[in-house]
């Protein structure tokens, strides 16, 4: 019934309590953790083969030879999850209710309406302090119009229907640093709707692996899901989108033009103005870029 897509590399501190939340699901289904280990250096592999040995009949332990990469890994990964449904916890996350995936199979086999359901979650810190996430805007219901202009699913909390990924699609995600969010976007682009269950039932460790890295800058963030969106454009599956997507594209490149000016990568972020002033017209882009030098003049002056 589902497939727990689990991606670990040199995770050998977090990994067991990782494998240890997801074998701990109360569940009247089957279900299996298929987990991508890509040639980890230190104890990940070794730790991986004990936990497939010891649980054969629910874990798939796919070993790469080499070190492939997040974005490669994941969608051998995900090819190989035969489930009707997929959950993710990735090799640093972890899961705290076991009832979690038996609750969000229930909703998916009652409300055929609906492809994606996520929880709440905590966020663990380096520190060890835990903070119950920020719901205030998070959607109850929501669908690919929303999700289209940003994030909001935490992967260790989601379940989602299996849809085997394009060609086109699996060649954009290898070369992807995360491959989570334009899965859900492939998987909802035939209308289906999106449900947030507001149970904690995870929790994602902050500033710790991949995501840790892009978040020191905030506009790497932003050129990697303008990658996404300007692949999706292209691709005829997301045609009858077109509309959102153009609206998300400009909404993200004023924000990423806002990104460059902070961290002054200010060639870059003249050049998204003047691309941004071709399409909407002088006054918005001009508007934020005004707001952007006041807001930096002050600062200066603060120091001072």
């Amino acid at each position: 019934m589902v497939s727990v897509f689990m991606l670990t590399y040199n995770q050998e501190e977090f990994i067991s309590q990782a494998i240890d939340g997801v074998l701990s699901q109360k569940t009247s289904f089957k279900y299996q953790l298929v987990i991508g280990e890509d040639c980890s250096t230190d104890g990940t592999r070794e730790i991986c083969q004990k936990y497939a040995e010891a649980h054969p009949e629910k874990i798939k332990l796919i070993l790469n030879d080499e070190n492939i990469g997040l974005g490669a890994n994941y969608v051998k990964t995900y090819a190989a999850c035969r489930g009707k449904y997929v959950a993710i916890c990735d090799g640093d996350d972890y899961w705290t209710d076991p009832l979690k995936l038996q609750k969000q199979v229930d909703f998916l086999e009652s409300n055929s309406d609906y492809d994606v359901i996520f929880t709440n979650n905590e966020n663990l810190y380096p520190a060890g302090k835990k903070h119950v996430r920020n719901i205030s805007k998070i959607p109850g219901t929501s669908s690919f119009r929303e999700l289209v202009f940003g994030n909001y699913i935490a992967s260790v909390t989601v379940l989602f229907r299996k849809r085997k990924l394009s060609a086109f699609l699996e060649d954009l995600i290898k070369d992807l640093p995360y491959g989570d969010w334009p899965t859900y976007l492939w998987v909802t682009k035939e209308g289906g709707k999106i449900h947030f269950l507001n149970d904690v039932t995870s929790v994602y460790r902050k500033d710790s692996g991949t995501s840790a890295v892009l978040r020191r800058s905030k506009s790497r963030i932003g050129e990697v899901n303008l990658t996404i969106l300007q692949y999706l454009k292209r691709l005829p599956e997301f045609v009858d989108f077109l509309p959102e997507i153009e609206q998300a594209i400009l909404k993200l490149k004023t924000g990423l033009m806002a990104s460059y000016f902070r961290e002054d990568k200010i060639s870059k972020s003249i050049k998204l103005w003047f691309d941004l002033k071709k399409k909407t017209g002088f006054l918005g882009p001009t508007r934020t870029y005004i707001y952007l030098i006041k807001l930096k003049l002050k600062k200066k002056v603060q120091k001072i």
